[in-house]
Parts: structure tokens; sequence; C-alpha cells
């Protein structure tokens, strides 16, 4: 239908002159000549003709077109149309909505038939009845025009139309059709909150369309600038503007709005990833919509190509931004080596349509720009714009830490310039003149700190710069604030070059006093305004300007929503009460104890010590370097206290968060059961709406005895218990009446006397139903009547998880290393509910013998016994599949399964109906007691209100088995909607395959041919739509098949329950949608009613439900709880929560115009889920948290799994640190909430790496004192700190050590601290007695060494991802962790994460307990071991003796595999995949097996491989270097001689460069025997490869340890003069591996050839084509890396393996083990495995073997430790080259 275009022209819309344009170049243009023009008159009574010749089955039988409306609900003025497009009969019957191919119109949109009443329509609240401003009849031409104008896919409109009509009717079922109508247009296009309207004014399109040339924004602007505008000024006003917009959308007629909605959706819907650019989306619209309202448009009368709009205007798009990350190599996609800085993304992408500017970029193939057309002709030149040369990047995403100092700059301000303050006003010694102090010095130095917080904002600002493309006026604002700064930094330190210089000269006199008063205060208000001022305020304010060039950036990236006034306060409290605590404590315990420290240490020179090279210059200022050190430390301890004060202050705020709203079972309600009925009927019920006619009672035990019976069928309650806990009907006692008895459950928590069992204690059923009742006693919106409730649908993506467990997988061992099937272990988790289970079977075992005939009377009691066997051991007796596939669902519904989601979230149509049927009794008397009828009326309501709908990206090509799974769930949910990724072969040879989303659900029919089911919508892609991590891609496809209003995102690892259903009502009233103002929302802007933040986002809590199986399970269930609950409470309450997906309910409106659900980028959207929580955010959506409501949710349960989990997190956050997201909100929000996000989100992880390097820096700290400690004479004090008279030449060091016993509390409190809100949190829902029980088990099961290890496995994963990148999505893993893995599996997956970095540690303890032992070094100790030994400690069955031997047999065999044929699992492979991340692949690909296409992993950069690989290790090899040489610089007594040790520095590169040196000799020596015998032998000895490593790497091992014997020959076997050179020893091997591998190692290949080449000797034949020559040099180098790497891995696995071997030794310990771990008793423990005689002999001689083996090494190792040991106190050497070396 033509647009009627109103009289005057409304804002926005210009109905441009037609213009003349070539045909040719227009795809939607007939051939010239054939132009059909309307007829003039206005028919609408051809209308009936084209309904009436309709040839469809399925829409007219339904009375889909009953003409009895008479099209009177038009508005009066619209009658001037000019003509009619149906004027022109098209061939109807292919052209109604529902084409014939797809059968029955039951197929596309559940119509139901006959309900005894005449036809029920399927949109009930958008019927002729209700005057509605459209009939359906005329919305379906709508999507019939404008699908034939612009060429939309048929499915897509039949989807998009009934996707609207459901919107319609979800709308219209709670206010009048034509407000709905209205409402839903200002939510899409013209209110207030859309997005359009946001995005128009923005763009400042509004300029473009306002002037009369109305052609060229961008143009306009840049004239405007230059010369003064001609144009009057209140025109560009932007309330003006606003006016006018709101005066057009106000008299737009309603057709006009449902055209442009429709046409929005149908844009929308074939978007695919174009739906992740909302604002281009936009634009595209707006190009659309300008062209329909042309004349030209209007006037065209063939209907253009189907898909057109997708070849022409998505497809391009598409392929930009696929080709961003993919290039095409043999017919596949293979990603490029781009990291993020290089990628065009979504986002930059998305903000080139923020500006004028950029949409003025956009031009087409014949150099001409876009905007240079009129509006009405742009979109007909979609097709020839060429997208490569328009889009270029908006912010980069460079790896750097520079984005830490970038966002997070206050952060950094407060810390290190407080930390100044304080610190130089306590160390007058530093800086007095003469031993003197001077007032004016102490103040001007004090006032530095101003100096250093200019500096951190001047280096936050140069960085800033690289970050930001220079362009656009970006930097003006940037380079004023720099200017800025740069004086500030004269004022804050100038003054101090004048006061030292005039207090130096004794010339300083009031003059610098006050000088000195004044600068300070300067640098004190500078320190302040930078603390809080958001630098993206300061000179250019992007947050609140007035400007017109920062409304974009405002109107995207910083519209936070506002609070009121209460949590707004509480926000400001909160951060007064953390930074007031934190400064007077970091005050007085970490800065005065600080004091006395420095005093001693600052003018301490050490005397008497001397080095060959140096002198005395660097051991006399050993004092100095190690006061350096102690102030990091200092600082490092400052940081993490706020952290402390954090999570102190914040879980306050919870828990009394949680008192005021009625949370806690603290909180003084006694008699929660007793009040339940009471509360069920006033929450849960909409009871204001229902007539009185029915008791309360009467309603409210209906939904009890549902809520008991569905726990009943999940088999948590017996029956005894369920006859206990339902309302049962008994007789009154008056004749014929019945009144119901209440359950004698709601009466005994009054009744002292009444004692009975209700249901199993501790058992699910318990903590259900008391959560269910403790949830009832908060606060809750009153829930609408069913039929009003608005619609929703669950939308969980699915990728390969397990759908259903097979019967094989429940009661098989699932592999060698498992003890236990997985049904056995389910019963040892479940006792109860597998009795009932057990019990039910048995009954329906019995029923189905009864039937088939069995002899009722013949069973003898002794036979029943023996019967009962099978069941109670597997659940059933005949393999009849209707049995087994019982203990298949029942297995299934207690692990983390597809099925298990499924059926939890089906229970909210039963709710639905549940409470329909509750709350309308006069529906179930209208059917009479006819159940079917009844039972359909029902199904229709539920259908009508919530869907499901699962992604299944894989389903097209599932096996067999998961088909029949896929079928099984559909069979049993006919309701569950599936989404699915459709191929079909290219059209052409060599295209690309044709990509479809299709849908299905249990009602779809099967194509007899195919024996599939026939999808209900198929649309085409615009190609493949997995570009990123696939979650977010997977929703992103299926999104289009949603219904409603609103959205849940549901994890295929989730599950729910009844009763948590019937508060969906309450959930969705959240969304302050429910209660809608008869208001039009255009009638005036300022109406309260439509001015309010929308809620984007409803969060709710999520309940562990693995969270019983063992200590990993509680920990992963511990951490949610004080994340998810605890935490998340207080967030949203002061406005700092975002979305972590699971169980939240997002408005599915709201996201689905601002980029969808989630974010989709590779890597850098890795947490895809709070990307869209920082973008609703940020562009104005409240974010709320709900208490009263929870999922189940399954965690993973394995050590390995949890840490994979970890590090997904850890470089998810990683990438969010690089994110554009980070950089607004850290740089916009105001201070209160930027601290809440910042201690909510990164500020976790960041502590997480700050206690890691504490512990590093503090044992580096120690290791410098042990050095003075145990070289110099340290002055003995009495026990009031006074020193004792008569020591000359000692050193007073005790303040120092009282200083580090201080830093050992404060390391030790931070980390105790982090146990803190879980208790309480516990304490608040359970209990005391519960919080104090959980609290013992996990510190019995040893949680803290597993707290200590995940910290570690954090902080190493957020570090790699910065430097790195390769961050992957990692699939978690949902089974149940009982199988044992090999330890060398485990030391591969954790050396370079934690254990290494571990044992360097432990050699330097070792150093500091000899030197310097405190009890305190225990904790370093335990803390420390954790770091290397916790994998093992969490491996079920790691002390089992035999288990114990095969490993050290795997581990062997491990360290030497590879050499001569390539082997997937080998210490060579482990060794090239580590340092691959710096040398990268070659992109050569030369066609080999082995080759993985593992081109994700881009090649660092040079600058973070300097900073990482080169930079620090030297730093840390000078470091302990300076610590030796210190050492050994005082003159050594001999006997009777004293003389000056040898330098220290040649005898460490001896001992150092030594191995080095001897590796290379004897791989130069083994290259030539291989070279000239290898191609003889090898063919000849398959093992040849193998025996020449072997030898080689034997002796580089005995070169290894040689040379540290040497050593501590040298050091004439002083125990802790060699473990400090070891020491030094080893910084520089690791410091020199690293140069090496990242300065000399050209890319690897992707296969091992060169390995085995070098070997062998083969080189030729291996594929190296002419890397053959160069090859061998660079494989020589890599073997001396290698063989050191080899060695040093030798000794640590060795190592590792003496620790563990103690445990062994004790009997039963591996009882004990599995009881801490498992948390299951020894009875219940699982059975030894059960060997053949054949297995048990192999095993018997491979322990005998292997055993005597590390007996023998365990003697050796004994031997070169001890005999040194003994020798030393017995023998004196008399070693000349001791002497000289």
């Amino acid at each position: 239908m033509p647009a009627r275009p109103h009289p005057g022209n409304y804002e926005g819309y210009p109905s441009p002159s037609p213009t003349t344009v070539d045909p040719r170049a227009d795809p939607f243009s007939p051939p010239p000549g054939q132009h059909r023009y309307y007829d003039s008159e206005s028919d609408y009574g051809r209308r009936d003709t084209y309904a009436s010749e309709s040839s469809n089955n399925g829409l007219n039988e339904q009375g889909y077109y009953d003409h009895n409306n008479g099209y009177d609900a038009y508005p009066p003025h619209d009658t001037d149309s000019d003509g009619d497009v149906y004027g022109q009969r098209y061939t109807p019957s292919a052209e109604t909505l529902d084409p014939p191919r797809m059968g029955q119109a039951e197929s596309s949109t559940p119509t139901f038939v006959d309900y005894g009443s005449g036809a029920r329509d399927s949109y009930p609240a958008w019927s002729t009845e209700r005057q509605i401003p459209l009939s359906k009849e005329e919305i379906e031409d709508i999507f019939l025009d404008l699908t034939q104008k612009f060429g939309f896919q048929r499915d897509s409109m039949r989807n998009m139309f009934d996707f609207l009509m459901q919107l319609l009717d979800s709308r219209a079922s709670r206010m009048s059709p034509n407000q709905a109508l209205l409402t839903l247009h200002a939510d899409y296009i013209g209110g207030h909150n859309a997005n359009y309207r946001k995005w128009y004014f923005a763009a400042q399109l509004d300029l473009d369309d306002a002037v009369g040339q109305s052609q060229n924004s961008g143009l306009q602007r840049l004239k405007s600038k230059r010369g003064g505008s001609k144009r009057p000024s209140h025109e560009k006003s932007l309330s003006t503007a606003l006016e006018r917009w709101r005066q057009a959308m106000n008299n737009m007629s309603q057709y006009d709005r449902l055209r442009q909605i429709a046409l929005y959706l149908l844009c929308w819907g074939e978007a695919a990833q174009v739906r992740f650019i909302p604002e281009c989306l936009c634009f595209i619209f707006k190009c659309a919509d300008d062209y329909y309202r042309s004349p030209e448009c209007q006037s065209r009368t063939e209907p253009v190509p189907e898909g057109l709009y997708l070849r022409a205007v998505i497809k391009p798009l598409y392929r930009f931004l696929r080709d961003q990350g993919y290039e095409v190599l043999d017919g596949k996609f293979v990603r490029r080596e781009k990291d993020h800085e290089d990628i065009i993304g979504y986002d930059d992408v998305n903000q080139l349509f923020w500006y004028p500017e950029g949409i003025a970029r956009i031009v087409l193939d014949n150099k001409s720009r876009l905007v240079d057309l009129p509006p009405a002709q742009r979109f007909m030149k979609f097709d020839r714009i060429e997208w490569n040369r328009v889009f270029f990047k908006t912010y980069y995403e460079k790896r750097s830490f520079g984005h830490l100092l970038v966002n997070f700059n206050r952060i950094w301000v407060i810390h290190i310039s407080l930390y100044f303050y304080y610190t130089a006003f306590n160390s007058p010694t530093v800086y007095d003149v003469n031993n003197e102090s001077h007032p004016a010095m102490t103040w001007s130095v004090t006032a530095l700190g101003g100096a250093v917080s200019t500096v951190i904002m001047i280096l936050a600002t140069l960085m800033e710069f690289a970050y930001i493309p220079t362009t656009w006026n970006n930097t003006s604002h940037l380079t004023r604030r720099l200017i800025f700064l740069f004086i500030t930094l004269g004022l804050t330190c100038g003054p101090t070059f004048y006061i030292a210089i005039a207090v130096s000269n004794g010339s300083a006199g009031q003059l610098a006093l006050i000088l000195g008063i004044v600068q300070f205060f300067i640098a004190v208000s500078a320190t302040l305004l930078f603390a809080i001022m958001p630098s993206g305020r300061m000179f250019g304010d992007r947050v609140a300007g007035k400007s017109r060039k920062y409304l974009a950036s405002q109107t995207f990236t910083a519209s936070y929503p506002s609070l009121k006034k209460g949590p707004r306060m509480a926000s400001f409290l909160l951060w007064v009460l953390v930074f007031g605590c934190k400064f007077t404590e970091s005050y007085f315990f970490l800065t005065l104890s600080f004091r006395d420290p420095i005093r001693v240490m600052v003018g301490m020179k050490v005397q008497g010590c001397n080095d060959r090279f140096f002198g005395d210059s660097l051991c006399r200022n050993q004092a100095a370097f190690t006061l350096t050190i102690m102030y990091i430390m200092d600082l490092v301890l400052f940081f993490l206290d706020t952290f402390l004060w954090y999570i102190i202050w914040n879980t306050v705020f919870s828990i009394g968060r949680s008192f005021s709203l009625g949370l806690s079972i603290w909180t003084p309600w006694k008699d929660i059961y007793t009040r339940l009925p009471k509360r069920i009927y006033a929450k849960l019920l909409a009871a204001q709406e229902m007539e009185v006619k029915y008791k309360p009672k009467v309603l409210v035990s209906q939904i009890w005895n549902a809520i008991i019976i569905s726990m009943y069928r999940e088999h948590l309650l017996s029956i005894d218990h369920v006859q206990k806990l339902l309302y049962h009907q008994v007789d009154s006692g008056d004749g014929n009446r019945r009144s119901l008895r209440a359950p004698p459950f709601f009466i005994s928590q009054q009744d002292p006397t009444y004692k009975g069992e209700f249901f199993p204690p501790g058992s699910e059923a318990e903590r259900r139903i008391s959560f269910f009742a403790q949830s009832l006693t908060t606060h809750m919106p009153a829930p609408l009547p069913v039929e009003a409730m608005p619609t929703f649908t669950v939308l969980t993506p699915h990728y390969s998880e397990k759908i259903l467990l097979s019967l094989r997988e429940i009661i098989r061992e699932e592999d060698k290393m498992t003890r236990v099937t997985l049904l056995e272990y389910l019963k040892q988790l479940h006792p109860i509910e597998w009795e009932n289970f057990v019990k039910d079977t048995k009954i329906l075992a019995d029923e189905s013998a009864m039937f088939n005939g069995a002899n009722p009377f013949g069973d003898e009691k002794g036979q029943s016994k023996v019967d009962d066997i099978p069941f109670s051991f597997i659940g059933f007796k005949s393999a009849a599949p209707e049995f087994t596939l019982r203990t298949r669902i029942w297995a299934s519904l207690r692990a983390q399964t597809l099925y298990r989601t499924v059926s939890g979230m089906m229970n909210y149509s039963k709710a639905i109906k549940l409470l329909y049927r509750v709350e309308n009794p006069e529906i179930v008397q209208a059917f009479g007691g006819n159940t079917d009828r009844l039972e359909r009326e029902l199904e229709r309501m539920s259908r009508r209100k919530f869907k499901f709908l699962v992604s299944m990206q894989r389903y097209s090509k599932f096996n067999k088995e998961e088909h029949e799974n896929a079928e099984f769930l559909l069979r049993a949910y006919p309701d569950l909607q599936i989404a699915y990724l459709d191929e079909e072969p290219p059209r052409k040879e060599g295209g690309d395959p044709r990509i479809f989303s299709a849908l299905i659900d249990g009602h779809s029919e099967f194509i007899p041919e195919t024996g599939k089911r026939r999808p209900k919508f198929r649309i085409e892609l615009p190609g493949n739509p997995i570009l990123g991590d696939g979650k977010s891609d997977n929703q992103n496809h299926a999104i289009v098949f949603y219904r409603g209003e609103y959205l849940q995102l549901i994890d295929a690892n989730q599950d729910n329950y009844l009763e948590e259903c019937l508060k969906i009502r309450n959930v969705l009233a959240e969304f302050e949608e429910c209660g809608v103002s008869s208001q039009s929302p255009y009638a005036q802007w300022s109406s309260r009613d439509f001015q309010q933040s929308p809620v984007a986002i409803v969060g709710a809590r999520e309940y562990i439900f693995s969270e019983n199986i063992g200590i990993l399970g509680d920990l992963a269930a511990g951490k949610e709880q004080t994340f998810g609950t605890l935490s998340a409470r207080s967030m949203a309450w002061i406005g700092g929560k975002l979305h972590y997906g699971h169980p939240d309910f997002l408005n599915a409106l709201y996201m689905n115009t601002r980029g969808g659900v989630s974010k989709a980028q590779k890597g850098l959207h890795l947490n895809e889920d709070i990307y869209a929580g920082m973008n609703a955010f940020g562009r104005g959506g409240k974010i709320k948290h709900t208490e009263y409501y929870q999922c189940g949710k399954g965690r993973d349960l394995g050590f390995g799994t949890i840490l994979n989990f970890t590090t997904k997190i850890g470089t998810g956050m990683g990438e969010q640190i690089l994110s554009r997201e980070y950089y607004y909100l850290g740089t916009q929000l105001p201070i209160d909430r930027f601290l809440t996000f910042y201690y909510g989100h990164p500020g976790f992880q960041i502590n997480n790496m700050l206690v890691i390097l504490s512990v590093q820096v503090f044992v580096v700290t120690m290791v410098f004192l042990g050095t003075l400690n145990s070289s110099v004479p340290i002055c003995q004090v009495t026990a009031d700190q006074q020193v004792i008279a008569g020591q000359n030449g000692c050193y007073y060091l005790t303040p120092v050590f009282e200083w580090i016993r201080r830093c050992i509390i404060s390391i030790f409190l931070v980390f105790m601290i982090s146990f803190l809100p879980l208790f309480l949190q516990e304490l608040i829902e359970r209990g005391t007695w519960k919080a104090i029980w959980r609290l013992a088990k996990q510190f019995a099961s040893l949680s803290p060494a597993f707290e200590i290890f995940s910290t570690q496995i954090f902080t190493h994963s957020i570090l790699t991802n910065m430097t790195f990148g390769g961050a992957r999505y990692i699939a978690t893993g949902r089974g149940f962790a009982t199988s044992r893995i090999y330890f060398n599996i485990l030391f591969s997956r954790f050396a370079g994460p934690s254990i290494y970095l571990g044992m360097r540690t432990l050699v330097m303890l070792l150093y500091v307990t000899l030197t310097l032992f405190t009890p305190w070094i225990i904790y370093f100790w335990i803390s420390i071991i954790a770091l290397c030994v916790a994998p093992f400690l969490f491996n079920p069955h790691q002390f089992v003796f035999s288990d114990f031997i095969i490993d050290y047999r795997e581990f062997l065999r491990w360290m030497s595999r590879g050499n001569s044929r390539s082997h997937n699992n080998s210490w060579i492979g482990y060794c090239r995949l580590s340092r691959t991340m710096i040398t990268g692949y070659k992109k050569k690909k030369l066609g080999h097996p082995s080759e993985k296409l593992s081109g994700d992993v881009p090649r660092a950069t040079w600058r973070a491989v300097l900073f990482t690989e080169v930079f620090f290790p030297t730093v840390m090899a000078v470091i302990f270097v300076i610590a030796y040489m210190f050492v050994k610089s005082f003159p050594v007594t001999d006997g009777t001689r004293r003389y000056q040790p040898p330098s220290p520095l040649i005898r460490i590169a001896v001992v150092s460069l030594g191995p080095l040196v001897w590796n290379a000799a004897i791989l130069l020596t083994q290259f030539l025997i291989s070279l000239f015998l290898g191609p003889m032998l090898d063919p000849l000895f398959p093992k040849f490869g193998s025996a020449m490593a072997f030898i080689v790497h034997a002796l580089g091992a005995l070169g290894m340890i040689g040379f540290f014997e040497f050593l501590w020959l040298l050091e004439l076997w002083d125990v802790s003069h060699a473990v400090l050179g070891l020491i030094a020893v080893i910084a520089i091997q690791r410091a020199i591996h690293k140069i090496l591998i990242a300065v000399f190692l050209s890319r690897e290949f992707k296969h091992d050839e060169t390995n085995r080449a070098w070997w062998t000797g083969r080189w030729y034949g291996r594929g190296l084509g002419a890397h053959a020559m160069s090859q061998p040099a660079r494989e020589f180098v890599v073997k001396i890396i290698e063989l050191s790497l080899w060695s040093s891995d030798l000794i640590i696995g060795h190592i590792l393996l003496f620790m563990l071997t103690p445990p062994i030794l004790i009997p039963y310990f591996d009882r004990f083990h599995a009881t801490i771990l498992f948390w299951l008793r020894p009875s219940k423990q699982i059975r030894a495995p059960l060997y053949s005689i054949k297995q048990k002999r192999q095993r018997r001689w491979i322990i005998i073997k292997y055993g005597s083996i590390y007996v023998l090494v365990i003697a050796a190792f004994i031997a070169l430790i001890a005999i040194p040991g003994v020798l030393h106190t017995s023998m004196t050497l008399n070693c000349s080259l001791c002497r000289n070396l």
C-alpha cells in the first residue's frame, strides 16, 4: 500500500521530487518502458477477490479473512490516499503469507482449531471485537507489499509477520490495541527511548533532513563551520528539532506506524551479522524508509526478485566483516593471523554510523559519495557501495598494559599518590640536610605526591593517544589536557628545586616555608581533582557536554541510568567507609611501622667488603638496594588492603540489604511455614483481579499440592512424605459437604508438641521448600492475570553438550582410570532419590506384569527379594526400552544434560497452566468435565505466553545417537522449538555453500523422502554465521525466532523448578512495563511515564546444584554464591551490576535494537554476555537483580576443568581490559560508580595479580635481608629494644625484622579475608552451625591450597593474554571428575602457569629459611608448596602406590617420546607448543598430516616480547647476581689465613654458562654422528633417533647436576651460599633461554619433522623444501635450549614426585584422601578396580621394574644432597681452585 503522506512535510521525512535515474544501475527497477501506473481511484473493493482467490488451504477456513470489519479502523484524515497497489492483480496463491509448500498452516503459526466456542484466533488479544486499528489481513498486506518492494525472503516475511502479531498480541492483552501499537512504535522508532530516534539525532540527520537543500549532512556541517551559517539558529537547536520530531510522530497514522515497524523488522530479520551493528541497521532502515516514501517507489508495480535485500544490502557488509578475520585457503576458511588492533570489528563498523563525518565517508564504486544523493535514492545504490574503502579502526585494542593505566588511572592516582604522601612524610631521613630536618623541606617533598599523580595522568594521556585514532577532533581535548598537566607538573614539583637549593645553602627562611605549604596544597588539590574527575570529562566533556560534537558519544557510551537518592547515598557511603578505613589502617599499620626501618637503613653503609671488579661501590650500597625493594613491597601491600576493606564493607552492605529485604533466617519471622499459604495467595496469585467467590484456601491448596506432587514425580519425596505434605479433602461432618484439611506441615512450626519428619533432612526437597518459603517473605511486584501477562521466550544455545545420557555411559566405566560407573556414583550422591525411584519402578513393573498376565498369587517371599536386586542395582529388570529409558532419564536429570535443562524450563508451561486454571475456575466449569478440551484450552494459553527455543547449531550434522535424543526431546515436549543451521551445496561450482537458519518443533511433520522434519521457517543467511567464538553467533542466528517481549538466557547446564516458575509473572513485572499509562507516548515529551530509563536486564540468583559433590564442587558453588548472590545484591542496589549470562531476563526489544544479547568478535568478546551488560548500561538501560527467584546451574567438578573455567574467565578479563567498553566506563563514570565497577569486575582479577606479585616481591625482599643478616654482624637488643652496649661495628636491623612480621600478617589477612563473604552468606541464609560446618569442611579439605593455586592461574592467564593474546572459548567440563589423571598430563598442563614459578620461589624460600628464619615463614612454605603440588592433591586416587609407580613410568616415557616418530603426547610436543606463543608458526602450509590448522595463535608483538621475555628476566637475573656478589665480597678465613675471595661474577658466569656450552658440545658431536651414520642406520633400526636422543639427554642432565655439585664444591660445601648461587644461576639461565627464543628463533613449522630430522640425520624428504639448508642451524639453537629445559623438567618432575611420596607410605591414606575430595564416607566409597589375571601380572612387573628405578633415583638424590652436607662439618678441603674461581 502507498504511504499516505500527511499534508505538510513532517520532520525527518522529506518527500523529494522524483528524479530520473538510470534504470540499468538499479537492481530494484523493472526494465524500462514497463512502468505501470496506479489506478487513480481509491478502491478497496478489489481486496476481497484477492483473498477469496487464495488457494491456500489454511488461511481461509480458519476465518483469517472475515471481511465484516469494513476497514473503518483508519483514522479519518487518511482517506486522501493516492491509489492502491492492489489494483494490479498479482497471482494471489503464491503471495499469501503461508505458501502451500508448507502444508497446513499449523506449521507456521500454531492456530488452534475448533474449541467448541467458535474458531479461536491465534492472536486473541488482536481480534476484531477489540477495536483494533488494523486488521490482521491489512497487516498481512503491509508485509506483502514491503516484501515485493524490497525483495525480502518469503520465509523471513512470514516469520516476521508472526513475530509482530505475537508482539502486538502480548501488548494488547494488557492495554488497548491502539495503545499497544503506539507504544510499540515508540519503542522501535520514535519514542523517547527508541534507539532509532537517539541515533537519528546523534548522527545529526535532523540537520540533513530539515534543510531545503536536504542533501548532505557532512557538507552542511563543514560549511557552517567555515563561513558563518546562513540558516536561522533555532533550526539547528536540538530542542526545536526534537519538538518537530514529536509532532511528526504524533500526526502519523496508525497505518504508517505499523508499516515502519514492519519495515524495521523485515530489515532486522535478515540482517544476520549486521544485527550486531545496530546503528548501521538504523541507517539501512532510514534509507529504505526514505526510498519507500518516494514517488518512484510508489509508482513501481513489478515485484523485485526475492532475496534481493540479502544479496544487495546484507551480503556485502557480511563479506567485509568476514574477510576481516578469515581468508579462504583451498576452499576452507582459515583465521588470518591478525590481532584485534588490525581487525575492523563490529564496533568499529558501528561507530562509523554515529557521526555525520562517518556517514559522509560512504562511497560508491564511481567514487561519488552516498550522501550527495537525495535521501530517497540512496537505498537503490546500496549494492554499489564499496565498503572496503569506508571503514577504519575507531579504537585500537592493542595488547599492552597501558590499558590498565588509561582505564583505571584514578585507581593508580588514589593509591600511588597517597602512598607517596604517607611515605614521604615518614621518611625524613632520606631528605634531611646534614642530619637536621627542615619544615620547608618536609612540606615540599611531601607535596611531590601531587607531581606523582600528575605524572600518572600524563602517562595515561600519552597512552590514550595510542588507542584512539588521531582523527576527527578526538585528540583536541587530549592535547588540551596534556598542556594543562604539564603546567600542573611544573607547579607541583618546581618549588621543590628552589627549596632544596635554599635549604642546602642554609638560606631557607620564611619564604621557603610558605612556598612549601602553598605547593603542598596545590598538590593535594591536583591529586583530588585527578582522583575524582573522570578523565573523559576534562577539557571537552564527553559525558555531559552541551556541544553537538559529543552527542553520539554521550548517547551510546555515557547515558548511564541515574540512581535514586537512597542507593546513590549508599554508593557514596560505601566508598567513604572503604577508603576511610583504608587510609587510617594503612597509615598506622603499614606506613608508621615502616618509619623505623627507613630510619635505620637510609644511612647504612656496609663496611669491609670488596669486589675484584666493582670495588666496594656495589656492596656498600646493599642496604639501599634492600630499602628500594622494601618500598616497592609496601606499595603492593598498600593496594591489597583496599580490596580487603572493600570485601568487608561490601559484605556488610549486602547483608544489611538482605535484612532489609527480609531474606535472612535471622530476620524476626519465626513462622515462615505457617504463613506460607497466606503468602502464596497474596504474592503469587493475581488475587485482586479475582471474584471472591472462592476461598483462598481452595486456591492455595491447588498450588501447594501441585508443587509437592511435582517433587514426588522427581523422586525427591517418598509417598509417605507426600501424604504429610498435601491438602486432603475430609468429611466436615455436616452431611454431604467436604472440607479441606491443611497439611500438618504448616502448623508444625508453631505447635511444639507435633513431631514428625516431612522430608528427609538435608535433602533437595527441604532446600527447595525452604527457599520457596523464604523467598516469599521479600517484596515482589504484583502479578498480572495470566491472560494479561507478557509473552516471553527462553533461549538456550547448544553446541555439542550431552542431550541425554546413553545406557552405556551410565553403567559402564568411562575409561580405565575411573573406578566407578556413573550410575554408581550418582546413587552415592542421591541415595534417597534412588530409593524412591526404585520403589516407583517396582510398582510400575508389577503393574505391567499383572497387565501382561503373570501369576499374581505365585509370588513367594524369598523370590521377591532376589527379584529386587537388579532394581536397586541398575533400576530395571527387563531390558524393555521403557524401563531402560527411565533409568537414563533419572541419571540425566542428575547430570549436566540438555534434557535436564529442557525439562526444568518446561515447568514454565506447567506453571502457566496451573495459574490459569486456579485463577479462572469458570473455565473449568465451562468445559464441564471434558478434560481433553480443558487441557487444550490450558495448552493454548501456555503456548501463547511462553516459548522455549533451543539453538542447536549442529542439529543437521548430528550423529545417529544425537538425532535420536533430539527426537526424544521433541516427542516429550512438542512445543519445544529447535533452530538450526541447514546447508545446501553452492548453486555454481566454486561458490560458497548456501546456509539457512531453520526452525522446527514437535508439531512439524516429517518429509517422507528424507525422514527429516519439515522446517516451519527457512531463512537464507549471507554466509556461515559462526565467525566468532560460537556462542554469541549461535544466539544471533536463532534470535529471529524468539517471540514476545522478554528473553531469558539459559545455558545448556541449568535447571528450573515448578515453584520458581510460578513466580514468573512477578519477575516480568520487574521490567516496569506492566502498568502502562493510557497517555500517548507522543503527546508531550515531558510526560513522566515515558521518561524514566527502561529496565534492560533483570538478574536472578543461581543455585549451584553440584555443590555437594566434593570439595571442588563446593568451592565452585561458593564462588557463585558470593559473586552471583552476595555481591550482585549490593551491586545492583548501588548501580554496578552488569550482565553475566545465565538466568538473567532481558528486555528483548531494548537489547535487540541495540546490538543483540551478546557481542561476537572472535577472541575479544570471549565473555560475550558481560559486553551486552556494559552496552545496555552505557546506553541507558537499568540492570536489576531479583532475590526471590533462582535457577539451578551446574558447574565444573574436576580440578582441570575448574581451572579451564578459571583460565577462560582470566583470559576473558584480559580481553575486556583491552576493550573499548572498559575504556568508556573507566574514563567516564562518576567516581563512586567507577569504583563500584572497578572493584566488582577488573579489580578482583587485578587484586589476584597483586597478591601473587606481593608474594614474589616479598620473597626477593627477604633474600636481600637474608644476605645482610648472614654476612654482617647484627646488633643484639634487650627486651625493650635497647641495643646492648659493647658491640662494635654491628648493624641495627631489629625494626626491619619487626616490619617483616607485619608484612607477613597483612599478606596472610588479605588471603584469609576471601573466605569471609561465603561464611557470612551461609550464616545468614542457613544459620550458624551450617556456616561453621561448611567452612570447617572446606579447610579440612585443603581448600586454601586450591585458592592459592587458582589465584596464580588467574594471574597467569591474564598476563599471558595481555602479552600474547590467544584467548579462546574453552568448553567447560560438564561431567563428574572421578577419573585419575596421569602425572605427566597434569605436569604439562600446569608447569608453565604455576609449577615453574613455585619451584623458583621454593629455592629462594630455602635460602631465606637458612639465613633468616622466623616461625611466620612456615605460612609461605605452605603457600608456595601449594603452587607446586595442588594439581596432584586434587587428583582422585593420586596416592595409590601401584598407580603412583605407573605414573612414574608414564612420566619417563613422556619425557623421552616423539624423537623417532611423531607422538601427540610427548615432552617435545609440549615444549614446542609453549614457545610458539613467542615465535608463531610459519605461514606456508606444506600439506603435512600432523599440521593441525592452529593458525589461531598470532605471533606476539615485539613490544610485548621485549618487555616480558627480555627485560623482566634480565632484571631478575641482575638482582640475584647483585645479592650473590654481596655475600661473596667479604674476606674468608681459612684456618689461619684470611683472603679476599675471587671474583664472584666469574664464578657465577662459569657455573651458569657452563651447562649451555656443555650442551652445545654434545649436540655438535651428535649432529655430526647422526648426519653421517643416520641415513644408513635409521632405515635399519627405527629406534636410531630415539637412541641418539636418549644418550644426549642423559649427558645433558648429568651436566646440569654436575655443574651444581661443582658450584657447591667451590663454595666449600656452604649450604646457604650454594643455594644463593643456585638462585642466581637459575635466573641467568632463564634469562638466556628467553632471550634466545625471543630474539634468535624464526617461526616454527606446524609439524615436528625438523626435530626428527635432527636426531636421525635425515634432512631430505622431510618436506622442508628450501628450508632444509637453514633449518639445521636454527634447530641447533633450539636444541641447546631444549636440552637445558629438558634437564630442568626432569629434575623438577622428580622433586615433585619426591614431595608426593610420603603420603603413599601411610596405610589407608587413599581412603582419607578420597573422603576429603569427594565427601563420601569411607563405607560409601568407591571400590578398587578389578583387573584380569593378565593385567595383574603386567602391572606387577611394571611396579617391580619402575619401583626399583624410582628407589635408586631417590637414593642418588639423597646421596648428592646429604653427603656434601655431612662432609661440610667433618672434612676441610684444601682446594686451590676454590680460591681462584
